[in-house]
């Protein structure tokens, strides 16, 4: 900085630097990157390509607030998007959201990159002087992470044959008789996918929040939906291993078996079932 001061002019006359006036670094755009170098490129390739395959919803407010861990309502400004640019014959996957864009490729066809680029850390409620750095390096990195864990599970969510027959099936646990969850009932596939909704959440999800999404998803009125109900539906998909409660609380979280069950269930009740019905 002071590099600087010694060969740009001072807009701060004598006087303003005598009442305290000074200069201070300010963080106009910072860049989080993750590389990830890989053993075979060619079979890093066609992974990559297959994650753009699978991850086109990236950018849906519903995704981009679990990657990014913020809450995404109709007041929040900027566009939500993903976006698949070749350049070259390079593919490259992009998530905008408001400011703040995660770019994804495969470098050098050598190694997985993934770059967080914020340029406005009040996007995350974050000052933009220096000292705010660790901060938005939390926040950088941990976009970084989100995104690929969604990528991750996403990729490879095959449950197998008994996991598939002990969740359709009515099962007795801790001496407590629980129903089966129906694959082509769809208020079972509405509440798996309300789970792949909220599966990155930190601080899990509760009855109300699950209720409202139900609700959107069945094409129902919010307010028809009684939270007894709801409760009955969640104690289902605690008792068959796909949520938990978190301690001390009345919230859940989702289990590493339960979106794994969620993503199966969904996709192939949306990629086989349904086009032929």
């Amino acid at each position: 900085m002071r590099k600087w001061l010694a060969l740009v002019p001072h807009p701060f006359t004598p006087q303003d630097r005598a009442a305290g006036y000074r200069y201070a670094v300010s963080i106009l755009q910072a860049e989080f990157a993750r590389t990830q170098v890989l053993d075979r490129p060619l079979s890093g390739r066609i992974f990559f390509e297959e994650v753009i395959r699978e991850n086109l919803d990236l950018g849906r407010p519903d995704q981009v607030q679990l990657i990014f861990a913020r809450r995404v309502t109709k007041r929040t400004p900027g566009r939500f998007r993903t976006r698949v640019i070749t350049q070259g014959v390079t593919p490259a996957l992009y998530v905008d959201y408001k400011n703040t864009r995660i770019k994804q490729y495969h470098k050098e066809g050598q190694a997985l990159r993934t770059e967080t680029t914020i340029n406005d850390t009040r996007d995350f409620a974050i000052g933009k002087r220096l000292h705010n750095l660790p901060a938005l390096r939390a926040v950088g990195f941990a976009a970084n992470r989100r995104l690929q864990d969604v990528q991750r599970l996403s990729h490879d969510c095959q449950i197998g044959e008994d996991a598939f027959r002990q969740v359709t099936r009515p099962q007795v646990v801790q001496g407590q008789r629980v129903s089966a969850l129906s694959f082509a009932d769809p208020r079972v596939q509405a509440l798996l996918s309300v789970l792949v909704l909220f599966c990155l959440l930190p601080q899990g999800f509760a009855n109300k929040e699950v209720r409202e999404r139900l609700a959107l998803l069945l094409g129902l009125d919010p307010s028809t939906m009684t939270p007894g109900r709801m409760t009955y539906d969640l104690r289902r998909l605690r008792l068959h291993g796909l949520i938990a409660r978190l301690p001390h609380s009345h919230r859940y979280r989702v289990t590493h078996e339960g979106l794994r069950t969620a993503l199966f269930f969904t996709r192939v009740y949306a990629r086989i079932l349904r086009p032929g019905l």
